[in-house]
């Protein structure tokens, strides 16, 4: 259906700011410069379109004043430079609370969108709308997903979101409660300001990696309950996956647990295969390379190349962090209510 557009884009935004989306080339690197500039903070577009065209699109000029429309930074800054001279969009506000933008431009000497092509656009409204809601559930299910699997390997998980907050959790981990709660905003919140400070900079230093690897990070143990060691891994996420917020994956371990790595625990929290996980078992049982390969009838290199590749997915850079790592992996059991058995 021709709605005489130059550009088309799709973005989320949720509750902090944080903005994802699908846009055609030639606006790209306009959109890819917006969402890292503090202007993505100051577009009234979104809010005043939902106000006053809640059910359609809508023009830039028919949500703003002269004024504002002469005005506008992100016109300025981030469209004129790009060859874009007008915009019609529609937002709305999807089940989660993300509010879903439609964007379409057109180019410096066009006339601007007609009520005929706007027609035509909300013609596309109840598609779009559709598609949003059943994306959205399908990115819940999954992270739900992703804690239910460590569930069946006896380990605490939940799913922290790009904000912070516990998109999903399972039942292990609420039993590690107060010590490990949802706060506000549904941020998961830790027993101890040192080890919520840990948490909180491990957080933003993914936000801020193009490829984020595994953090562990330390919590004291306190009043008899046993410290606990908290894995922090990656999502690995397609970049056109808009609607996924699922950023990191919260595994907890408990320290001092005797016996060695559980295998199935090694290959599901750091994606190892089969050969890699008996490797990263036989380091944490404090087994040197020589005799590793002499155990598993390998050559001396084949052990290397493996440890080599364990480190990678780990984040470890030592054998001596690779060992306080893969401390306590061996299928615990977590007691209710923060007491660990």
């Amino acid at each position: 259906m021709e709605a005489g557009s130059s550009t088309a884009s799709i973005f989320t935004i949720d509750a902090s700011g944080n903005h994802r989306y699908v846009t055609t080339p030639n606006i790209a690197d306009a959109f890819a410069a917006f969402v890292q500039s503090e202007h993505r903070f100051n577009n009234i577009r979104p809010a005043r379109g939902m106000e006053r065209f809640p059910f359609s699109f809508a023009r830039e000029v028919d949500i703003m004043s002269g004024e504002e429309f002469e005005e506008d930074l992100i016109r300025r800054n981030f469209l004129l430079p790009y060859g874009m001279e007008w915009e019609a969009g529609w937002a709305f506000q999807e089940p989660t609370g993300h509010v879903v933008v439609i964007s379409m431009m057109r180019a410096k000497g066009l006339t601007h969108f007609s009520d005929e092509q706007l027609a035509r656009l909300n013609l596309l409204k109840p598609d779009i709308a559709r598609a949003a809601y059943m994306s959205s559930r399908l990115a819940f299910s999954e992270a739900r997903s992703m804690t239910e699997t460590l569930s069946l390997l006896g380990l605490p998980a939940a799913v922290i979101g790009d904000g912070g907050q516990a998109v999903a959790m399972n039942p292990e981990m609420e039993g590690l409660s107060p010590r490990i709660r949802t706060g506000a905003g549904d941020r998961l919140v830790l027993e101890g300001a040192g080890a919520n400070a840990l948490l909180d900079e491990a957080i933003e230093h993914y936000k801020a990696q193009a490829s984020p690897t595994v953090q562990s990070l330390p919590m004291a143990g306190r009043d008899g309950a046993p410290p606990l060691i908290l894995h922090l891994l990656p999502v690995r996420r397609a970049a056109r996956d808009i609607f996924s917020r699922s950023m990191a994956v919260l595994a907890v371990t408990q320290v001092g647990l005797v016996g060695p790595p559980d295998m199935r625990v090694l290959c599901g929290l750091f994606d190892l295969t089969p050969a890699e996980a008996r490797v990263a078992r036989g380091i944490a049982m404090a087994q040197t390379p020589e005799m590793i390969a002499a155990a598993l009838g390998v050559s001396l290199e084949t052990v290397r190349s493996h440890l080599k590749k364990i480190m990678l997915k780990t984040g470890t850079t030592r054998q001596a962090e690779l060992v306080l790592l893969l401390s306590g992996l061996n299928a615990p059991s977590f007691g209710v209510g923060g007491d660990v058995s």
